[in-house]
């Protein structure tokens, strides 16, 4: 960091513009992780999806939900087959009688992709 020479009465917006440019690298840095984690979501969950056809496999996409100036919410959806994405999670009945297991693959993607984002914040904002 380049050194500064202040007065007192300067000292306050010194400090104001030493904030505002620490919120603005944080801020970069959070969007950036995010945009990265939300890909790894995605493609971690096609990974350990069930496949019968790939249809359902091939159906994740992300999406950005909404951004502001200092936030970013990124989606992790399935385009096409949402109906059974909750099924396929979680296990359901069958027409005839009995159950069909589920078979996680949704939620270990979540934790992972929970666990990865804070990593990645805490990384980028060391200085």
């Amino acid at each position: 960091m380049a050194e500064r020479r202040t007065t007192v009465d300067g000292l306050a917006d010194a400090i104001m513009d030493g904030l505002k440019e620490y919120a603005d690298l944080a801020t970069d840095t959070v969007k950036d992780a995010v945009k990265d984690v939300s890909k790894t979501v995605k493609k971690d969950i096609q990974a350990n999806a069930p496949k019968r056809t790939g249809r359902y496999k091939k159906s994740w996409a992300v999406k950005k939900t909404a951004e502001s100036s200092n936030s970013l919410t990124m989606t992790v959806h399935s385009k096409d087959r949402y109906q059974i994405a909750h099924l396929l999670e979680h296990g359901h009945t069958k027409r005839g009688g009995g159950r069909v297991a589920g078979r996680e693959h949704i939620a270990p993607a979540e934790e992972r992709g929970n666990r990865e984002l804070v990593q990645k914040i805490e990384r980028g904002l060391r200085l």
